[in-house]
Protein backbone atom coordinates (compact mmCIF):
# COMPACT_ATOMS: atom_id res chain seq x y z
CA UNK A 1 0.00 0.00 0.00
CA UNK A 2 1.12 3.39 -0.91
CA UNK A 3 0.71 6.52 1.49
CA UNK A 4 -2.17 8.46 0.87
CA UNK A 5 -2.81 11.08 3.21
CA UNK A 6 -6.74 11.04 2.82
CA UNK A 7 -7.07 7.22 2.63
CA UNK A 8 -4.82 6.94 6.26
CA UNK A 9 -6.98 9.34 7.82
CA UNK A 10 -10.28 7.50 6.72
CA UNK A 11 -9.09 4.26 8.44
CA UNK A 12 -9.28 6.49 11.71
CA UNK A 13 -12.76 6.79 12.40
CA UNK A 14 -12.15 9.16 15.51
CA UNK A 15 -10.76 12.09 13.39
CA UNK A 16 -14.25 12.40 12.13
CA UNK A 17 -15.00 13.66 15.66
CA UNK A 18 -15.90 17.21 16.63
CA UNK A 19 -14.66 19.02 19.66
CA UNK A 20 -16.31 21.86 20.92
CA UNK A 21 -17.78 22.72 17.71
CA UNK A 22 -14.61 22.56 16.01
CA UNK A 23 -13.13 19.60 14.01
CA UNK A 24 -10.09 17.34 15.70
CA UNK A 25 -7.33 18.38 15.32
CA UNK A 26 -5.43 15.40 17.90
CA UNK A 27 -1.45 16.13 18.66
CA UNK A 28 -1.41 14.22 21.89
CA UNK A 29 0.19 10.89 20.01
CA UNK A 30 3.25 11.37 22.01
CA UNK A 31 0.59 10.19 24.62
CA UNK A 32 -1.13 7.88 22.68
CA UNK A 33 -2.18 7.30 19.27
CA UNK A 34 -5.20 6.81 17.82
CA UNK A 35 -6.69 3.54 16.30
CA UNK A 36 -7.44 2.24 12.72
CA UNK A 37 -10.45 0.71 11.93
CA UNK A 38 -8.26 -2.80 11.15
CA UNK A 39 -7.10 -2.66 14.50
CA UNK A 40 -10.77 -2.24 16.11
CA UNK A 41 -12.05 -4.88 13.68
CA UNK A 42 -9.44 -7.70 14.78
CA UNK A 43 -10.41 -6.53 17.97
CA UNK A 44 -14.10 -6.94 17.62
CA UNK A 45 -13.85 -10.14 15.64
CA UNK A 46 -11.24 -12.10 18.50
CA UNK A 47 -14.17 -11.20 20.94
CA UNK A 48 -17.22 -11.91 18.72
CA UNK A 49 -16.21 -15.28 16.98
CA UNK A 50 -12.50 -16.31 18.11
CA UNK A 51 -11.98 -15.83 22.27
CA UNK A 52 -10.77 -18.28 24.61
CA UNK A 53 -8.07 -18.54 27.08
CA UNK A 54 -4.63 -19.68 25.18
CA UNK A 55 -1.92 -22.48 25.34
CA UNK A 56 -4.02 -24.62 27.79
CA UNK A 57 -7.01 -25.89 26.05
CA UNK A 58 -7.28 -28.24 23.18
CA UNK A 59 -10.43 -27.34 21.88
CA UNK A 60 -11.27 -25.33 18.70
CA UNK A 61 -11.27 -21.82 19.82
CA UNK A 62 -8.68 -22.28 22.41
CA UNK A 63 -6.42 -23.45 19.57
CA UNK A 64 -7.74 -20.79 17.16
CA UNK A 65 -7.08 -17.86 19.75
CA UNK A 66 -3.91 -19.70 20.45
CA UNK A 67 -2.87 -19.36 16.88
CA UNK A 68 -3.71 -15.95 16.72
CA UNK A 69 -1.88 -14.72 19.94
CA UNK A 70 1.04 -16.35 18.87
CA UNK A 71 1.12 -15.12 15.47
CA UNK A 72 1.58 -11.59 16.98
CA UNK A 73 5.05 -13.07 17.90
CA UNK A 74 6.54 -13.11 14.74
CA UNK A 75 5.14 -9.98 13.57
CA UNK A 76 6.32 -8.13 16.02
CA UNK A 77 9.82 -9.96 15.24
CA UNK A 78 9.35 -8.88 11.45
CA UNK A 79 8.40 -5.09 12.46
CA UNK A 80 11.35 -4.83 14.52
CA UNK A 81 13.57 -7.13 12.48
CA UNK A 82 14.14 -8.98 15.40
CA UNK A 83 16.86 -12.20 15.04
CA UNK A 84 14.33 -14.58 16.47
CA UNK A 85 11.01 -14.32 17.46
CA UNK A 86 11.43 -16.60 20.59
CA UNK A 87 13.46 -12.90 21.92
CA UNK A 88 10.06 -11.17 21.67
CA UNK A 89 8.12 -11.47 25.17
CA UNK A 90 4.84 -10.02 25.38
CA UNK A 91 4.34 -7.21 28.37
CA UNK A 92 1.78 -4.94 28.73
CA UNK A 93 3.58 -2.23 27.49
CA UNK A 94 7.04 -0.55 27.77
CA UNK A 95 6.82 -0.46 31.67
CA UNK A 96 6.23 -3.91 32.05
CA UNK A 97 9.60 -4.34 30.03
CA UNK A 98 11.95 -2.18 31.51
CA UNK A 99 10.80 -3.59 35.10
CA UNK A 100 11.55 -6.97 33.98
CA UNK A 101 15.08 -6.37 33.09
CA UNK A 102 15.30 -4.31 36.13
CA UNK A 103 14.38 -7.48 38.31
CA UNK A 104 15.02 -10.23 36.38
CA UNK A 105 18.19 -9.35 34.69
CA UNK A 106 19.70 -6.07 37.21
CA UNK A 107 18.96 -7.17 40.19
CA UNK A 108 20.23 -10.58 40.50
CA UNK A 109 23.58 -9.37 39.25
CA UNK A 110 24.37 -5.64 40.34
CA UNK A 111 26.13 -5.14 43.87
CA UNK A 112 26.18 -1.83 45.98
CA UNK A 113 28.42 0.72 43.87
CA UNK A 114 27.54 -0.93 40.72
CA UNK A 115 26.90 1.94 38.01
CA UNK A 116 23.71 2.26 35.79
CA UNK A 117 23.79 4.64 33.37
CA UNK A 118 21.23 6.85 32.47
CA UNK A 119 20.47 9.90 30.44
CA UNK A 120 18.56 12.67 31.78
CA UNK A 121 16.61 12.63 28.54
CA UNK A 122 14.28 9.51 29.89
CA UNK A 123 11.01 8.72 30.82
CA UNK A 124 10.03 7.74 34.32
CA UNK A 125 9.73 4.32 32.93
CA UNK A 126 13.00 3.97 32.41
CA UNK A 127 14.41 6.01 35.30
CA UNK A 128 12.15 4.38 38.90
CA UNK A 129 12.74 0.60 37.90
CA UNK A 130 16.44 1.29 38.30
CA UNK A 131 15.86 3.96 41.67
CA UNK A 132 14.19 0.74 43.17
CA UNK A 133 17.98 -0.90 42.68
CA UNK A 134 19.07 1.93 43.86
CA UNK A 135 17.07 2.28 47.14
CA UNK A 136 17.37 -1.51 47.87
CA UNK A 137 20.88 -2.69 46.68
CA UNK A 138 23.09 0.72 46.60
CA UNK A 139 23.70 0.80 43.17
CA UNK A 140 24.26 4.05 41.54
CA UNK A 141 22.82 6.12 38.65
CA UNK A 142 24.80 7.98 36.60
CA UNK A 143 23.43 10.51 34.36
CA UNK A 144 24.31 11.76 30.93
CA UNK A 145 23.26 15.40 30.09
CA UNK A 146 22.16 16.42 26.59
CA UNK A 147 23.71 19.23 24.93
CA UNK A 148 21.13 22.72 25.20
CA UNK A 149 19.25 21.99 22.07
CA UNK A 150 18.35 19.09 23.54
CA UNK A 151 20.84 16.35 21.34
CA UNK A 152 22.82 13.35 23.27
CA UNK A 153 25.56 12.71 21.18
CA UNK A 154 26.30 9.11 21.19
CA UNK A 155 30.28 9.99 22.22
CA UNK A 156 28.96 11.88 24.90
CA UNK A 157 27.07 8.68 26.36
CA UNK A 158 30.09 6.17 25.75
CA UNK A 159 32.78 8.99 27.73
CA UNK A 160 30.80 8.55 30.74
CA UNK A 161 31.24 4.86 30.94
CA UNK A 162 33.43 3.84 34.10
CA UNK A 163 35.03 0.81 35.41
CA UNK A 164 31.83 -0.21 37.42
CA UNK A 165 29.26 0.64 34.60
CA UNK A 166 26.95 -2.31 33.80
CA UNK A 167 24.26 -1.47 32.06
CA UNK A 168 23.32 1.67 29.60
CA UNK A 169 19.59 2.40 29.70
CA UNK A 170 18.63 5.14 27.28
CA UNK A 171 15.86 6.23 24.98
CA UNK A 172 15.54 5.74 21.37
CA UNK A 173 13.49 9.19 21.10
CA UNK A 174 12.60 11.56 23.91
CA UNK A 175 8.79 11.95 24.27
CA UNK A 176 9.33 15.36 25.54
CA UNK A 177 11.82 16.91 22.64
CA UNK A 178 11.77 14.11 19.84
CA UNK A 179 15.23 14.01 20.03
CA UNK A 180 16.85 10.84 18.39
CA UNK A 181 19.50 9.06 20.38
CA UNK A 182 22.03 6.62 17.64
CA UNK A 183 21.19 3.96 20.45
CA UNK A 184 23.40 1.68 17.78
CA UNK A 185 26.37 3.62 18.16
CA UNK A 186 26.34 3.36 21.40
CA UNK A 187 26.12 -0.49 21.48
CA UNK A 188 28.46 -0.52 19.01
CA UNK A 189 31.10 1.53 20.92
CA UNK A 190 31.08 -0.77 24.35
CA UNK A 191 30.38 -4.27 25.76
CA UNK A 192 28.07 -2.96 28.21
CA UNK A 193 24.81 -4.01 27.91
CA UNK A 194 22.17 -1.47 26.61
CA UNK A 195 18.89 -1.27 27.00
CA UNK A 196 16.91 1.03 24.70
CA UNK A 197 13.24 2.24 25.33
CA UNK A 198 12.08 2.15 22.12
CA UNK A 199 8.19 3.54 23.15
CA UNK A 200 8.27 6.11 20.51
CA UNK A 201 11.25 5.98 17.88
CA UNK A 202 9.70 1.97 16.96
CA UNK A 203 6.23 4.19 16.13
CA UNK A 204 7.82 7.27 13.96
CA UNK A 205 10.82 5.49 12.00
CA UNK A 206 12.04 2.61 10.95
CA UNK A 207 13.63 -0.08 13.44
CA UNK A 208 16.65 -2.70 12.94
CA UNK A 209 16.83 -4.87 15.69
CA UNK A 210 20.20 -6.69 13.84
CA UNK A 211 21.31 -3.78 12.87
CA UNK A 212 21.36 -1.84 16.30
CA UNK A 213 22.81 -4.34 18.16
CA UNK A 214 21.13 -3.45 21.71
CA UNK A 215 20.65 -6.18 24.71
CA UNK A 216 17.60 -4.81 24.94
CA UNK A 217 14.36 -3.12 23.15
CA UNK A 218 10.81 -2.48 24.69
CA UNK A 219 7.98 -0.87 22.74
CA UNK A 220 3.87 0.05 23.93
CA UNK A 221 1.40 -1.03 21.78
CA UNK A 222 -1.58 1.88 22.69
CA UNK A 223 1.68 4.55 20.90
CA UNK A 224 1.65 2.20 18.17
CA UNK A 225 -1.79 2.90 16.80
CA UNK A 226 -2.73 -0.72 19.02
CA UNK A 227 -4.77 -1.42 22.25
CA UNK A 228 -3.61 0.13 25.67
CA UNK A 229 -2.18 -2.83 27.67
CA UNK A 230 -0.23 -4.20 24.95
CA UNK A 231 3.81 -4.54 23.42
CA UNK A 232 7.04 -6.31 24.10
CA UNK A 233 10.42 -6.16 25.05
CA UNK A 234 13.08 -8.07 22.56
CA UNK A 235 16.19 -9.77 24.75
CA UNK A 236 18.90 -11.20 23.07
CA UNK A 237 19.07 -14.72 23.62
CA UNK A 238 22.47 -14.68 25.41
CA UNK A 239 20.75 -12.09 28.05
CA UNK A 240 17.28 -13.81 28.55
CA UNK A 241 19.60 -17.32 29.85
CA UNK A 242 21.48 -14.43 32.46
CA UNK A 243 17.81 -14.08 33.60
CA UNK A 244 15.10 -15.09 36.56
CA UNK A 245 11.46 -15.53 36.23
CA UNK A 246 9.86 -11.66 36.98
CA UNK A 247 6.77 -13.27 37.86
CA UNK A 248 5.60 -16.34 38.92
CA UNK A 249 2.18 -18.72 37.61
CA UNK A 250 0.56 -20.47 35.41
CA UNK A 251 2.50 -20.60 31.91
CA UNK A 252 5.58 -19.58 32.61
CA UNK A 253 6.01 -23.34 34.05
CA UNK A 254 6.54 -27.00 32.75
CA UNK A 255 6.54 -28.80 35.76
CA UNK A 256 5.36 -27.72 39.51
CA UNK A 257 5.53 -30.00 42.76
CA UNK A 258 5.26 -29.57 46.47
CA UNK A 259 9.19 -29.34 46.37
CA UNK A 260 10.21 -27.73 42.96
CA UNK A 261 9.38 -25.81 39.95
CA UNK A 262 10.79 -26.32 36.36
CA UNK A 263 10.44 -23.19 34.62
CA UNK A 264 9.32 -23.20 30.84
CA UNK A 265 11.58 -22.28 28.44
CA UNK A 266 12.08 -18.48 27.06
CA UNK A 267 9.94 -16.77 25.82
CA UNK A 268 7.24 -18.48 28.21
CA UNK A 269 9.51 -18.61 31.10
CA UNK A 270 8.96 -14.74 31.19
CA UNK A 271 4.88 -14.34 30.38
CA UNK A 272 3.44 -15.94 33.63
CA UNK A 273 -0.69 -15.55 34.17
CA UNK A 274 -3.22 -15.32 31.46
CA UNK A 275 -1.97 -12.51 29.20
CA UNK A 276 -4.14 -9.46 27.52
CA UNK A 277 -4.82 -11.62 24.56
CA UNK A 278 -6.79 -9.64 22.64
CA UNK A 279 -4.82 -6.43 23.19
CA UNK A 280 -2.27 -8.53 21.96
CA UNK A 281 -3.93 -9.40 18.44
CA UNK A 282 -4.81 -5.77 18.21
CA UNK A 283 -1.09 -5.05 18.42
CA UNK A 284 -0.29 -6.92 15.79
CA UNK A 285 -2.85 -5.67 13.50
CA UNK A 286 -1.72 -2.29 14.12
CA UNK A 287 1.77 -3.46 13.42
CA UNK A 288 0.63 -5.29 10.40
CA UNK A 289 -1.47 -2.01 9.03
CA UNK A 290 1.88 -0.19 9.78
CA UNK A 291 4.19 -2.28 7.61
CA UNK A 292 2.09 -1.79 4.61
CA UNK A 293 2.03 1.68 4.79
CA UNK A 294 5.13 1.63 5.20
CA UNK A 295 7.38 2.88 7.68
CA UNK A 296 9.83 4.76 5.23
CA UNK A 297 6.71 6.28 4.00
CA UNK A 298 5.73 7.18 7.63
CA UNK A 299 8.82 8.41 8.22
CA UNK A 300 8.85 10.44 5.27
CA UNK A 301 5.89 12.29 6.14
CA UNK A 302 6.16 12.79 9.29
CA UNK A 303 9.83 14.29 8.55
CA UNK A 304 7.80 16.94 6.23
CA UNK A 305 5.39 17.37 9.08
CA UNK A 306 8.47 18.35 11.80
CA UNK A 307 10.22 20.38 9.04
CA UNK A 308 6.84 22.62 8.44
CA UNK A 309 6.08 22.69 12.09
CA UNK A 310 9.17 23.46 13.28
CA UNK A 311 9.67 26.65 10.50
CA UNK A 312 6.59 27.74 12.05
CA UNK A 313 7.31 27.75 15.37
CA UNK A 314 10.30 28.87 14.79
CA UNK A 315 8.70 32.08 13.43
CA UNK A 316 7.26 33.28 16.83
CA UNK A 317 9.35 35.33 18.76
CA UNK A 318 7.19 34.73 21.59
CA UNK A 319 7.24 30.81 22.19
CA UNK A 320 10.34 28.95 23.46
CA UNK A 321 10.85 25.02 22.12
CA UNK A 322 12.30 23.24 24.71
CA UNK A 323 14.97 21.21 23.09
CA UNK A 324 15.89 21.30 19.22
CA UNK A 325 17.43 19.32 18.42
CA UNK A 326 18.79 18.70 14.45
CA UNK A 327 17.73 14.69 14.73
CA UNK A 328 14.44 14.79 16.16
CA UNK A 329 10.76 13.72 15.27
CA UNK A 330 8.01 15.69 15.19
CA UNK A 331 7.54 16.20 18.72
CA UNK A 332 7.81 19.98 20.29
CA UNK A 333 7.51 20.99 23.77
CA UNK A 334 6.41 24.74 23.91
CA UNK A 335 6.81 27.28 26.71
CA UNK A 336 5.10 30.98 26.02
CA UNK A 337 5.87 33.99 28.47
CA UNK A 338 3.13 34.42 31.03
CA UNK A 339 0.88 31.30 30.55
CA UNK A 340 1.20 28.20 31.99
CA UNK A 341 1.53 25.44 29.97
CA UNK A 342 -2.17 23.93 31.58
CA UNK A 343 -3.56 27.17 30.08
CA UNK A 344 -2.15 26.84 26.92
CA UNK A 345 -3.61 23.45 26.67
CA UNK A 346 -6.93 24.58 27.64
CA UNK A 347 -7.01 26.90 25.58
CA UNK A 348 -6.33 24.89 22.37
CA UNK A 349 -9.24 22.50 23.54
CA UNK A 350 -11.88 24.92 23.08
CA UNK A 351 -10.63 24.95 19.59
CA UNK A 352 -10.75 21.41 19.40
CA UNK A 353 -7.12 21.10 19.15
CA UNK A 354 -5.87 18.05 21.51
CA UNK A 355 -2.15 18.82 23.45
CA UNK A 356 -0.85 17.45 25.88
CA UNK A 357 0.71 19.78 29.11
CA UNK A 358 2.73 18.79 32.30
CA UNK A 359 6.29 17.80 32.91
CA UNK A 360 5.24 14.25 30.22
CA UNK A 361 6.63 11.88 32.99
CA UNK A 362 10.08 13.22 32.42
CA UNK A 363 11.03 15.43 35.58
CA UNK A 364 14.92 15.36 35.67
CA UNK A 365 14.59 16.64 31.64
CA UNK A 366 12.49 19.57 32.65
CA UNK A 367 14.21 20.43 35.16
CA UNK A 368 17.50 20.88 33.20
CA UNK A 369 15.74 22.87 30.89
CA UNK A 370 14.39 24.95 33.56
CA UNK A 371 10.88 24.62 33.42
CA UNK A 372 7.83 23.24 35.30
CA UNK A 373 5.95 21.88 32.59
CA UNK A 374 5.48 22.01 28.86
CA UNK A 375 2.43 21.74 26.37
CA UNK A 376 3.34 19.71 24.23
CA UNK A 377 2.18 18.80 20.10
CA UNK A 378 3.40 15.51 18.87
CA UNK A 379 2.14 14.51 16.03
CA UNK A 380 1.77 11.40 13.99
CA UNK A 381 0.80 9.70 10.71
CA UNK A 382 -2.38 11.02 10.02
CA UNK A 383 -1.63 14.60 10.61
CA UNK A 384 -1.45 17.14 8.28
CA UNK A 385 0.26 20.69 7.09
CA UNK A 386 -3.07 22.12 7.73
CA UNK A 387 -3.26 20.88 11.69
CA UNK A 388 -0.07 22.37 12.23
CA UNK A 389 -1.56 25.71 10.66
CA UNK A 390 -4.46 24.92 13.01
CA UNK A 391 -1.61 24.84 15.95
CA UNK A 392 0.12 28.21 15.14
CA UNK A 393 -2.67 29.85 15.04
CA UNK A 394 -3.99 28.65 18.13
CA UNK A 395 -0.61 29.40 19.75
CA UNK A 396 -1.16 33.34 18.60
CA UNK A 397 -4.42 33.31 20.28
CA UNK A 398 -3.08 32.36 23.16
CA UNK A 399 -0.61 34.97 22.66
CA UNK A 400 -2.93 37.59 22.37
CA UNK A 401 -5.25 36.85 25.59
CA UNK A 402 -1.52 36.79 27.56
CA UNK A 403 0.11 39.49 26.01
Amino acid sequence: MSFDIDTVRADFPILSTQVNGRPLVYLDNGASAQKPRQVIDAITRAYEGEYANVHRGLHYLSNLATENYERVRSIIARFLHAPHENEVIFTSGATEGINLVSYGWAAPRLQAGDEILLSVLEHHANIVPWHFLRERQGVQLKWVEPEPDGSLPAEKVLAAIGPRTKLIAVTHMSNVTGTVVDVGAIARGTSVPVLADGSQAAVHMPVDLGALGVDFYCITGHKLYGPSGSGAIWIRRERQAEMRPFMGGGDMIRIVTRDAVDYADPPLRFEAGTPGIVNQIGLGAALEYLMSLGMENIAAHERGLRDYARERLRSLNWLAMQGDAPDKGAIFSLTMQGAHAHDISTILDKRGIAVRAGTHCAMPLLDFFGVTATARASFAMYNTRAEVDALVDGLGFCHELFA
